[in-house]
């Protein structure tokens, strides 16, 4: 009984060995052989066999080409490529039909427009600058987008600052980390600087005594030399008369302007006097101009007098009441004393 337990055992056995291969599924062929890449992105100076092409073997590390600039695309025939790798032992290559391939070198852009917000912080408040955000830059050579290597991940950091407050030359030296060097990525960049401020500038030429309208100006970033501290806002030139003739285009300064004449000289005006309880009006005739608040001399059509007033609108002159003098009652007992010794 053990002997035939031990035979159909060793034949079912048997069995399975010539079975399955009928069994199983046929086996993959797990070996490749090298193939072309469309399209890589590399991050080092040089192409190397192993970046085109797939299952390179010992060949991968080989340099064959110079890289792209840093952000920037390449187009490398394919031709050309199977040539190169047959020069350096690699044959039977799969192009898949491919032909050309696109090498892109990989970068960490940097943007003009922070590049420049980067220099005006480090030249913020030296040499008589004020805020960065009110220099304005002109570069020594056309500011562009920077491409860095990858591996430069710091912040641009200012090691060095020169400004020349004279000339408005400035030079900044920048360091930038790297994650793959100890040694820091350098950028320097020089130009001038100027502070600017708003000021309100003429868009027409004006005359003297001209009043001001809001089409008559407009808002412009000045260099501060220009305007100096006497700059005046747009709000505060409209309304205004101009003490002299300006071309357009001319920012504003305080001393440019004054306040509108109400009043002209030998202007027909109106008359008004006001005190408690009456209110009158007549005709009268300026005898020199002024503004709101102004003293300034008038004639009394009607009575024909001088008389001083205040101008308070166009052509309205509130006239100064006398003011009768009222005596202390000391003074008005002595000089009742006085005149009764007179009598």
């Amino acid at each position: 009984m053990k002997n035939s337990i031990m035979k159909t055992g060793l034949a079912f056995a048997a069995f399975l060995l010539t079975a399955a291969p009928a069994f199983a599924e046929p086996m993959q062929d797990v070996t490749h052989g090298p193939s072309l890449r469309s399209s890589v992105v590399i991050t080092s100076e040089v192409v190397r066999i192993g970046d085109l092409v797939d299952n390179a073997g010992t060949a991968a590390q080989i340099a064959i080409y110079r890289a792209p600039d840093l952000g920037t695309t390449g187009m490398l025939r394919t031709a050309q490529l199977i040539e190169t790798l047959r020069a350096n032992q690699v044959i039977g290559v799969d192009t898949h039909n491919l032909k050309e391939i696109a090498i892109t070198r990989a970068s960490r852009p940097l943007p003009a427009k922070d590049i420049e917000q980067q220099v005006a912080k480090a030249l913020a408040h030296r040499g008589g600058l004020g805020d960065a955000e009110n220099l304005s830059l002109t570069f020594d050579r056309e500011l562009r987008d920077v491409q860095l290597d990858p591996a430069l991940t710091g912040d641009m950091i200012p090691v060095a600052t020169y400004y020349d407050a004279r000339s408005g030359r400035f030079d900044v030296l920048f360091d930038i980390a790297s994650d793959a060097s100890s040694t820091p990525a350098k950028l320097r960049f020089t130009g001038t600087a100027i502070e600017t401020v708003q000021a309100a500038v003429l868009m027409r030429p004006m005359e003297r005594n001209d009043v001001i309208k809001a089409s008559d100006v407009s808002i412009e970033r000045r260099p501060k030399a220009e305007v100096g501290s006497d700059g005046i806002s747009l709000d505060r030139a409209v309304g205004m008369q101009m003490r002299r003739a300006m071309r357009a285009g001319q920012a504003l300064r305080t001393l440019d302007l004054a306040k509108a004449d109400l009043v002209t000289r030998d202007q027909a005006i109106t008359l008004i006097y006001e005190a408690p309880g009456i209110y009158l009006t007549g005709r009268g005739k300026s005898l020199e101009a002024g503004t709101k608040g102004d003293t300034v001399s008038v004639i009394n059509l009607q009575s024909k007098r001088t008389v001083q007033g205040i101008v308070v609108g166009p052509g309205q002159v509130a006239i100064i009441a006398a003011q009768p003098r009222i005596l202390r009652p000391t003074t008005l007992a002595a000089n009742t004393a006085a005149a009764g010794k007179t009598e």
